[in-house]
């Protein structure tokens, strides 16, 4: 697969490092070619550099790895470029205070979408620090991370499925993309407990089999169960 990279910073460097490890052709994309080049390099492999529009142009898949805010007017920029390509968003809208900064209004990934309106935009990677994404892989206690992915496209997500099991990880159906505002919340809570509190926020939820109660024998008829 052919993949274009926005940006020159922690997220490009961790995800493009294992799709080039994986076999991808990737495109490394920068304003700052010094930056974009020196990237590359420490990637190796088949990791080329190139303007933003170039490596917009070249990708089957585009990953915008741009703070939130950035990544809209770079995909408004290069909309042509990025017309039909599936625009992987991995960004955090999330600001001072651990404050959800699309509060009311639509979702990061969704204002990828609105700017540009040909791509088949597709949110994942944005729960973990890139620390967690440079694993190799992604293990914890035996078992692979799972990322939430959400899209429209079945094409893009069959894609984007294929490049999260590249990384390591397990690809999780989040549902389409109206639903990564909840995905973009669920990581401004987590960043919140984890950094704001130094609480573990997987202690939050309880194991699948619980999840509906503590059996489905006990919760059947009971007042508390799912239906």
């Amino acid at each position: 697969m052919r993949i274009g990279v926005l940006g020159t910073g922690n997220m490009a460097d961790a995800l493009a490092t294992h799709w080039v490890r994986a076999g991808h052709e990737v495109i490394i994309g920068g304003r700052d070619a010094h930056k974009a080049k020196k990237l590359a390099m420490r990637i190796g492999g088949s990791a080329k550099p190139a303007s933003l529009r170039a490596a917009a142009e070249s990708g089957q898949v585009v990953l915008a790895a741009l703070p939130f805010g950035a990544g809209v007017y770079v995909a408004r920029e290069l909309c042509t470029a990025l017309e039909g390509k599936v625009l992987l968003d991995c960004s955090n809208p999330v600001g001072p205070g651990f404050r959800l900064l699309t509060e009311g209004g639509p979702s990061a990934a969704q204002q990828l979408a609105a700017a540009a309106p040909g791509a088949h935009v597709v949110k994942a990677f944005n729960l973990c620090h890139e620390d967690v994404w440079r694993m190799r892989p992604p293990v914890f206690d035996g078992r692979p991370l799972a990322v939430p992915v959400c899209g429209d496209d079945e094409t893009a997500l069959a894609r984007v499925g294929e490049l999260v099991r590249d990384v390591g990880c397990e690809p999780v159906a989040g549902g389409g993309l109206e639903r990564a505002g909840l995905v973009e919340a669920t990581a401004a809570l987590f960043i919140a407990l984890w950094v704001g509190e130094g609480a573990d926020a997987q202690a939050i939820a309880p194991p699948l089999a619980y999840a509906a109660g503590p059996s489905h024998q006990e919760s059947e008829g009971g007042a508390g169960a799912f239906r």
